[in-house]
């Protein structure tokens, strides 16, 4: 459907392409997508993979069952082969970070500025060193329990430095950590250039291990051959194996005699880094062709020598007062801070770890629970996903978790959860669906009834409808809700809400409808009916209990029949001309559980009136 048309396939042509595969086609896939990822060697030589291959098709469900099991046979070899590696002293394993945060943004969120002074900031600094001690603490321990032995070298998460870490890896009993040779540069204020081969021509700059001093602590740090380090994670891969080989080798000869040349006979460390797991999948044989040529080639060699990084950073040789804050990514934060939905994530990130340091009074199991949630949120994957730098398939999931992460922070702590947190973050690409903003001023008569179809001409309005997913869920109920329209005359701000029945029918049996506004934060207004009456008042939030304390309902008309209108004093929402506003819809049930909120990841959202707005919106 899409390479016909030209667009993206609809749900429905997703329907319709789905119902060509039946249950037998779906299972073949199944059995074939964790045969195309199995191990190399279990394709050459296990006999049960061997027999799932020729059989090809028409696999049952004790055929996945096998796999199953050789799948977990692969996954507890893992751990133990690692473990008898280093016992042989052939490897070392390096530590990061338990959930994987940028640690020196947990340390302080304002070292992003060192290198972005005028960027945006997160509407609260988040300052938190403790929190990426714990970070490092968890992971060192963790890798103890299944290793057998602690740790001494750190790849911090994406190869993140600052001086704050310093100290923190020091105290961990860290030796040696890396990260990428632009840090270096910037460190050292120099640039690292190459000829037309791809050699560093500043080779006694680059090849060596260094001591980092900051915090009255000291931890040696290589810095990784770029360009080197790239050839294995991007280029190889389209390579035969042993001109790879060959290719790498030639190269790291030539950097070692050019060290040696400009440094008067020393032997150069050239660090080579890459992410472990991503450049695989595209080489031949998930890259063991290439690995054993690569091998056999640097075991024999003359001029080459083999070390672990404890090996290599055992003698520093020079001296940096101070390491340049940045990650291995152009040296800097922005990929986890630099865009809007970041801050936004961090500033969210900022407020539940502040309500971590006042619990109240809940048990200390609870206030673990929000602090292990709190962790979880702190992992840099989630910033990676935001912004317009990265993107997947399964953004929209990220942010999904991210957000109820930090929701259930608030559970534990039995504090009310910001609404902002029911709300995507995502806001590169995203569509609120059928929402219009207001063209003109509205005074429509607040009675509940459609007085006139001209009393909300002019109105801005979001229609709400059922949506499906890639799956459909036949079971999905149908909105209360069907349509809401929002306008302002001068002073007021006016919102109708139309729903599949009577609303008066629906207050009566204990709904609720509520406006939750984001901006002004902090303040709804909500309608239900009490004693048979109606009743409406708006709601602040406090940062103490009783955290929502109600204020009645100001200067606000309500009223209800085939609909709901409102009429809200712009001045009760402290509003002026030109500012903001933004706000959801909410409806409770007679528990007062919330069963559906409009937009689902969105705020409506528009300007109050100005002076020109008229002039603006005029049309013949």
């Amino acid at each position: 459907f899409a390479r016909r048309s030209g667009l993206l396939p609809t749900p429905a042509d997703r329907h319709t392409a789905a119902r060509r595969f039946g249950a037998d086609d779906l299972r073949d896939l199944q059995v074939w997508h964790k045969l195309a990822w199995i191990d190399p060697l279990y394709l050459e030589r296990d006999a049960r993979v061997l027999a799932l291959v020729a059989k090809g098709r028409n696999f049952g469900e004790d055929d996945k069952a096998l796999l199953r099991t050789v799948e977990l046979e692969l996954l507890n070899k893992v751990i133990p082969e690692y473990r008898d590696a280093v016992a042989r002293g052939q490897i070392e394993l390096s530590a990061s970070p338990f959930y994987h945060p940028i640690l020196p943004l947990l340390c302080d969120t304002d070292v992003y500025l060192r290198t972005h002074p005028d960027a945006r900031r997160p509407r609260q600094r988040f300052v938190h060193p403790e929190d990426a001690e714990d970070q490092l603490a968890r992971a060192l321990a963790y890798h103890e329990r299944l290793f057998g032995r602690r740790p001494v070298g750190l790849w911090p998460s994406e190869g993140s430095v600052s001086d704050a870490i310093v100290p923190l890896a020091a105290r961990a009993g860290i030796t040696w950590m890396a990260t990428d040779e632009l840090i270096l540069a910037r460190t050292l204020g120099v640039t690292f250039s190459r000829d037309a081969q791809g050699h560093v021509e500043q080779p006694e700059r680059l090849y060596v291990p260094y001591v980092v001093r900051a915090g009255g602590a000291r931890v040696a740090c290589a810095f990784r051959d770029h360009t080197l380090s790239d050839l294995i994670g991007f280029t190889y891969s389209a390579w035969a194996a042993d001109a790879a080989a060959d290719d790498f080798v030639s190269r790291l000869v030539e950097a070692g005699r050019r060290y040696r040349d400009r440094t008067g006979g020393g032997e150069a460390l050239v660090p080579i880094i890459l992410d472990g797991e991503n450049a695989w999948e595209h080489f031949e044989g998930g890259g063991r062709p290439f690995l054993r040529a690569l091998y056999r080639r640097l075991s024999g060699h003359p001029e080459l020598r083999t070390v672990t990084m404890a090996e290599a950073c055992r003698n520093p040789r020079q001296d940096l007062v101070g390491i340049f804050p940045g990650s291995w990514i152009d040296a800097n934060f922005y990929i986890w801070i630099g865009h809007a939905d970041d801050q936004r994530a961090w500033s969210q990130l900022a407020d539940a770890r502040a309500a971590l340091d006042s619990p109240a009074s809940v048990e200390p199991a609870a206030v673990e629970r929000a602090r292990e949630e709190v962790l979880i949120a702190e992992g840099g994957d989630w910033f990676w996903w935001y912004g317009d730098d990265h993107s997947s398939a399964h953004d929209v999931e990220f942010d999904d978790l991210f957000r109820r992460h930090l929701r259930n922070v608030y559970r534990s702590l039995q504090k009310p959860i910001p609404d902002e947190l029911f709300l995507s973050n995502i806001s590169t690409g995203a569509s609120v669906g059928a929402l219009t903003t207001p063209s003109g001023y509205v005074t429509p008569t607040i009675d509940g009834e459609e007085t006139s179809y001209f009393e909300w001409l002019g109105a801005g309005s979001l229609e709400i409808r059922k949506l499906d997913g890639v799956m459909h869920q036949g079971d999905r109920r149908a909105p209360v809700l069907t349509l809401v329209q929002f306008g302002f005359d001068r002073e007021r701000l006016y919102v109708r809400l139309d729903a599949a029945r009577r609303v008066a029918d629906l207050l009566s049996e204990g709904y609720e409808f509520s406006l939750k506004f984001l901006h002004p934060e902090g303040v709804r207004f909500s309608v239900r009916q009490t004693i048979g009456r109606l009743s409406g008042s708006f709601w602040d939030r406090r940062s103490k209990a009783p955290y929502w304390v109600e204020r009645g309902a100001g200067g606000t008309i309500a009223a209800a029949g085939a609909v709901l209108e409102l009429a809200v004093p712009l001045a009760d929402l402290a509003l002026k001309p030109g500012d903001v506003l933004a706000f959801v819809v909410a409806v409770y049930d007679v528990d007062g559980t919330e069963l559906e909120r409009h937009p689902a990841n969105r705020t409506i959202e528009s300007e109050v009136p100005d002076e020109q707005f008229e002039a603006r919106n005029w049309t013949a």
